[in-house]
């Protein structure tokens, strides 16, 4: 990841720039370019970069595009249309793949054009391939820090697989064991049939339809610890002590 640089060509709020360095620090990007931006550094541009403040810190400004990507190898240009001209076209997960397929000493730069214009011609030229996020035609606008937080997120998911390193995954929950559901049925059937739910003597295929939902669950131990609590409850309720009538 550190032979990605993000480069943004005359960002015109600086909000945006606070905002780019969180979604950049998120995916663990931290080389950050900035082309003429309008204001910067700037007040909001460090209160939208809770966090990430170290990222604006090392950001490099630069008077030219060109100096901006200046040994970097590739340029993937992010596009919110396809253009008319041909030209490579990736997708973000492809882009991802290709970034980091690149050999270490070849930077590669993540390029976003401005705000409302995106980049002019020149600009397109300087790019190796083009990335376009699918949005909905519907609406297509993508804020600028999100469109960097989407390549910057497959940027990390590539890196994840290719460097093998672990993920942070929850410790599987214990489930419940056969004995323990065995005695959750016996004590949901005993409370069916008092409070008139489950006739003993026609029970079709009530307890069955019961059985098989709870094992499509895959009931953790907790979980059938509240049932059998919320069983015990309904037990001990004043309706549960009275009798029904005929009794």
């Amino acid at each position: 990841m550190k032979q990605v640089r993000v480069v943004l060509v005359e960002p015109s709020h600086p909000g945006n720039i606070g905002a780019v360095a969180r979604a950049m620090k998120t995916m663990g990007l931290r080389d950050l370019h900035l082309v003429k931006p309008a204001r910067y550094p700037d007040a909001e541009a460090t209160a939208r970069a809770t966090g990430a403040i170290d990222v604006l810190e090392l950001a490099s400004v630069h008077d030219t595009l060109a100096s901006a990507i200046a040994g970097c190898a590739c340029v993937l240009g992010c596009s919110a249309r396809v253009r008319s001209l041909p030209w490579p076209v990736m997708d973000p997960r492809e882009a991802g793949r290709f970034a980091l397929g690149r050999p270490a000493e070849e930077g590669v730069a993540l390029l976003f054009g401005r705000e409302r214009s995106g980049r002019d011609n020149r600009e397109l030229e300087l790019c190796n391939a083009l990335v376009h996020i699918p949005t909905t035609a519907e609406f297509s606008s993508l804020n600028l820090a999100g469109a960097v937080q989407v390549l910057a997120y497959e940027l990390r998911v590539e890196w994840l697989a290719q460097s093998g390193a672990p993920r942070e995954v929850a410790p599987p929950a214990q489930l419940a064991d056969s004995s323990e559901l065995a005695h959750l049925y016996e004590h949901l059937e005993a409370v069916l049939i008092r409070i008139g739910f489950l006739d003993p003597g026609n029970p079709r295929l009530v307890m069955r339809r019961l059985k098989r939902l709870v094992s499509r669950a895959g009931l953790e131990r907790a979980e059938l610890n509240i049932l059998r609590g919320i069983l015990t409850a309904i037990e001990r309720t004043r309706y549960w002590r009275r009798p029904p009538d005929g009794d």
